[in-house]
């Protein structure tokens, strides 16, 4: 049966926020430096062995739930494929200030110098808008970004990308190894590869030690080498950042392989169709099955579940891992 998710803020991140998830959910104001709600998770802090995962109802960690009954939660298709890996993490993520400019390591990447099953491509449906920066408006030289870095020249860095204002309801797509930066006031839901992974190129502000904590235990000469350092024409940023259609799928094909999201409006009685699914009830108050869900409310969808009918009013965002036939919606 689906299962609704109470709030998973793992604490003393390196960046304020948190006040803006606790009023979409309707919840106690979070502590200054819990940003981020981790929902359906079966990973870890980067370093962790147990924080960052959501533990269910019962008690037991969702992790080990999947594991014990894989075919139940992420379906037969999807285990034929994939095994017991979920191949999902998604986030609720408010930006209390500008986050670092940062990337994160594709899969050949991860695979080889950390011994990870995926990298972290990621994308973002932006639920309050204001300023993010993407992709390089220029080439950078290797030793041009390592000097960038060790000097901590923040200003330079960060005005080498592309500053972009978004809106509710627009879509940011981040390929592995972009760099990119979340502005201050931005509240975004957040699909990307299960895994917490970022080389962190900006510290200077920020509560953590980038000299240790930036290149995940691999020095900036490795690290670095994951960073896109060609430039993003301003004609490739539509590929990037658009808005959402009003209902279906709304990340662009490049994201097909690593993860799905649909924007759901309820003014009469639907289905959907089954499947493993993360549901975020954006707006409005809803029906799912016989429970109800109000704005903000996050909920655990197994396959095993079949058909769902919903009613009610409001909207839904449906994030799913890839499907395991192949490109598809959800």
């Amino acid at each position: 049966m689906i299962e609704r998710l109470p709030p998973n803020h793992p604490p003393e991140r390196f960046y304020r926020g948190g006040a803006r998830i606790s009023a979409f959910r309707g919840e106690p104001v979070a502590a200054e430096f819990e940003p981020e709600d981790w929902i359906g998770s079966t990973t870890t802090i980067f370093g962790e062995e147990e924080l960052g995962l959501t533990r269910l109802a019962e008690g037991m960690l969702f992790r080990d739930a999947v594991e014990a009954d894989p075919a139940y939660w992420l379906g037969a298709d999807h285990v034929a494929r994939w095994g017991d890996d979920v191949r999902l993490l998604v986030k609720l993520l408010d930006a209390g200030q500008r986050l670092p400019v940062h990337a994160h390591p594709d899969d050949a990447f991860a695979a080889r110098h950390l011994g990870n099953g995926h990298g972290k491509a990621e994308a973002w449906y932006i639920l309050e808008g204001g300023t993010v920066h993407l992709g390089l408006t220029r080439q950078v030289g290797e030793a041009e970004l390592a000097t960038l870095v060790e000097s901590q020249h923040v200003d330079e860095l960060l005005g080498l990308l592309h500053r972009i204002e978004v809106s509710p309801g627009d879509v940011v797509w981040v390929p592995p190894g972009m760099l990119h930066a979340i502005g201050a006031g931005v509240l975004l839901l957040e699909l990307q590869q299960p895994e917490d992974l970022s080389i962190l190129l900006e510290w200077r502000d920020f509560a953590l030690d980038g000299t240790a904590d930036g290149h995940l235990g691999l020095g900036f000469d490795v690290a670095l080498r994951a960073v896109q350092r060609t430039a993003t024409p301003r004609g490739a940023l539509p590929g990037l950042v658009r808005t959402a259609p009003s209902s279906g799928s709304v990340l662009p094909a490049a994201a097909d392989p690593f993860f799905r999201l649909e924007r759901l409006p309820v003014d009469r009685p639907i289905t959907i169709r089954p499947g493993f699914a993360v549901l975020v009830i954006r707006e409005g108050e809803v029906v799912l099955g016989d429970q109800v869900a109000p704005r903000g409310s996050t909920w655990l969808v197994p396959a095993g579940t079949g058909p769902l009918s919903i009613d009610g009013v409001g909207e839904i965002l449906v994030a799913r891992p890839p499907a395991a036939e192949g490109a598809g919606h959800t």
